[in-house]
């Protein structure tokens, strides 16, 4: 399917329903310390608001895209083998939402013949909805521009690094990599949130984002809003010639900043 500029707005607008449509659930829910259960270990949470919301998600999209396949967080890919995939995740940033912590988000990301086309990023405490299409990016409807700080020194890097599977695997090396991170930069922050960090680099909120360990609905529509804004959005670890959302990682920053002469070409070794 060839999607162009209107298309894919058309597809932002249907993306953006979508996430709006789980808003009053999620902000009635919200500090509200709902029963949380587990799911791959001890720091993978997930409560019935995560399942629930993405169910209205999945409603919303099959009426407005027939056929699509969704591929959602909780409930995995569904639907026909259509044109349009869209990457869902209901809550990204649930372990916050679950005890009151208001940095969470729902991303909703569209792709099409391999390449993002369309994606909303929708922040329910502060009504903030992000949307991106081929035609550029923007917040509540006002186009956003990524630019922030040019060098480290200046900078806010957000990071989920190192989790705790990281540590496992090496935490000397780990450990060595984060400090390199403290220490070049002004300002480290781990919001817990990657869509919603994403974003924020879209709108020029923080400057760099880094996260070695994500999936593909945690990114899909963010990756999306960096770029159309004038942001840089490398996918790391992925397999040669694989989709960028496909990437188990990332680094993002915002437009003008030295990435070349920054601690991060060696930490990631992008």
């Amino acid at each position: 399917m060839n999607v162009d500029v209107p298309a894919s707005r058309d597809l932002a607008g249907i993306a953006e329903l979508a996430a709006r449509a789980t808003g009053d659930r999620l902000r009635t829910a919200f500090r509200s310390r709902p029963e949380v259960d587990t799911k791959r270990d001890m720091h993978d949470p997930v409560t019935e608001h995560d399942r629930a919301a993405e169910e209205t998600i999945r409603e919303v999209l099959a009426k407005e895209t027939p056929g699509s396949v969704v591929v959602g967080e909780e409930g995995g890919a569904q639907g026909e083998d259509g044109d349009i995939r869209w990457y869902v995740d209901p809550i990204d940033g649930t372990a916050n939402f679950a005890v009151g912590l208001p940095f969470f988000c729902v991303s909703i990301g569209a792709v099409s013949g391999g390449e993002v086309v369309a994606g909303a990023v929708y922040d329910p405490v502060r009504d903030e909805m992000f949307s991106a299409s081929l035609g550029g990016a923007t917040c509540n409807g006002t186009r956003i521009e990524s630019r922030g700080a040019s060098r480290d020194a200046t900078a806010v890097i957000a990071t989920s690094y190192p989790n705790a599977r990281e540590l496992d695997a090496d935490r000397d090396r780990a450990l060595r990599r984060f400090g390199q991170m403290v220490d070049a930069f002004a300002t480290l922050r781990r919001p817990g949130s990657a869509a919603l960090t994403l974003a924020h680099v879209a709108a020029g909120w923080t400057d760099v984002a880094y996260d070695p360990s994500i999936n593909a609905w945690d990114v899909t529509a963010a990756l999306l809003l960096v770029r159309q804004a004038g942001g840089t959005y490398l996918p790391l670890g992925g397999e040669p010639g694989a989709p960028d959302h496909m990437a188990p990682g990332y680094l993002a920053c915002v437009g003008g900043f030295d990435l070349e002469g920054s601690v991060m070409r060696e930490v990631t070794g992008a």
